[in-house]
């Protein structure tokens, strides 16, 4: 007998099969009653029919549980009406743990702080399960896009003696009698990899102490960066748009069954094709004036003004060519105008946000120690930094990219907080 997973049923229409995993709800009509079943690569419908199943099966009619972990066997029979298209004539059903405590999450709508303490056991949940299989996917097209263009895996560290996003949002931790710092950013270390390698990325946890309780932001996220060298600001551009463009179409490919299952309209994420509208930040401030929006020009955009601003186009738009006061250091200035810097920003669709922000970084080592300097940071903590430009310095570029938001927007998610596991913010730590 094959033991199998829901998510290959297919495979075994007729056949008589086993199944491990746990229950997810149970119902009775007469001589007949059903078990939903999952094990975490789906839900399946199982019959129990009196005279066809086991005794012993059939008596469980009444004494099974959520969540009780089971083994079931049976024979895969197609229904289009089923979840999957396929249910189980079940034969037998053996109890490996029975639940005896109520489980806490039942069908009835519980609040966001609950299920929040309860994270270990909601994940568990279909909802859940869709989110987190999409963004498995999600890493998977990631992963499978840098490799198939070339681009070496550098990890960046987790400790860092220096900041990157600014000195306001760092997570100090006491290190070895000296002060470091958890990583804001991959990227000051691709810039090293790119030099050692042509093009690289790192994909990994970043932090950020961001008083910030929005639907948008986590303390702990997840963030790919690539980094390349002899690469321009619209070069780069093109290797943002190329990046989503290609995630949208495996996960369009490949979950189907997710997507649906979060009633997600996907002819919003269809033919997400490039080339994906690019407005400079000029551009971006005439369009919200227009719209009656009292934006000041020199500010960035808060989450109202990238949804007016997203709302005018079908596709993500890129956003570039912004204030140099509002960037980081190491952003190049347009050589057409100092004041400004060669920075994009991504904003999705849907009033999702920022899921993009890269540039074109400064490569004269004069230049970015005036930066350093203009910016109030200690020299010392970046001197290999510099070193990057005393030898063998190039025009490079490169970007980051959230993992969470980007999943966010592709499930159709409310809050961030659903999109990875076991979320961090300023309230939460635990579980």
């Amino acid at each position: 007998m094959d033991k199998v997973t829901i998510e290959n049923l297919s495979d075994y229409d007729g056949k008589e099969i086993e199944l491990r995993g746990w229950v997810y709800n149970t119902r009775s009509i007469g001589k007949i009653w059903f078990i939903i079943f999952r094990d975490g690569t789906g839900l399946v419908q199982g019959v129990v029919v009196k005279g066809e199943a086991s005794n012993e099966a059939f008596a469980l009619k009444q004494k099974l549980n959520q969540e009780d972990s089971v083994i079931i066997i049976g024979t895969v029979k197609k229904e289009p009406r089923s979840v999957g298209g396929y249910e189980l004539g079940i034969k037998d059903i053996t109890i490996v743990n029975h639940v005896t405590e109520e489980y806490p999450i039942s069908p009835k709508e519980h609040g966001a702080d609950f299920l929040m303490s309860n994270r270990h056991l909601w994940l568990r949940s279909k909802r859940q399960n869709a989110i987190m299989r999409v963004r498995h996917q999600v890493v998977k097209a990631i992963r499978d896009f840098f490799d198939i263009n070339g681009f070496t895996l550098i990890d960046s560290p987790i400790f860092t003696g220096n900041a990157v996003e600014g000195t306001t949002t760092l997570f100090e931790v006491d290190y070895f009698e000296r002060s470091a710092y958890l990583t804001q950013s991959g990227q000051l270390y691709q810039e090293a990899g790119a030099t050692a390698f042509g093009k690289t990325y790192c994909f990994g946890p970043t932090f950020r102490a961001e008083k910030s309780k929005t639907r948008r932001h986590l303390t702990e996220f997840w963030m790919v960066e690539p980094e390349m060298a002899y690469v321009d600001i619209d070069e780069n551009m093109t290797w943002a748009e190329n990046l989503v463009s290609y995630i949208l179409d495996k996960v369009l490919a490949k979950c189907k069954n997710e997507l649906n299952t979060l009633e997600r309209d996907i002819s919003k994420l269809e033919n997400m094709k490039p080339p994906f509208p690019r407005i400079t930040y000029d551009e971006a401030f005439k369009l919200l004036k227009e719209r009656g929006s009292t934006f000041e020009y020199g500010n960035d955009f808060g989450a109202p003004d990238e949804t007016i601003l997203s709302n005018q186009f079908d596709k993500p738009i890129m956003i570039h060519r912004w204030p140099a006061e509002i960037k980081a250091f190491y952003m190049k200035r347009d050589s057409g105008n100092n004041d400004l810097a060669l920075g994009v920003d991504m904003i999705a669709p849907e009033g999702y946000g920022e899921i993009i922000g890269g540039g074109q970084r400064e490569d004269n080592i004069e230049v970015l120690t005036k930066r350093i300097r203009h910016h109030d940071l200690p020299l010392e903590p970046f001197q290999w930094y510099l070193d990057l430009r005393k030898y063998g310095s190039v025009p490079h570029s490169g970007f980051g990219m959230g993992l969470e938001r980007t999943v966010a927007w592709i499930c159709g998610t409310k809050h961030i907080r659903e999109t990875i596991p076991f979320p961090r913010t300023m309230t939460r730590l635990e579980p």
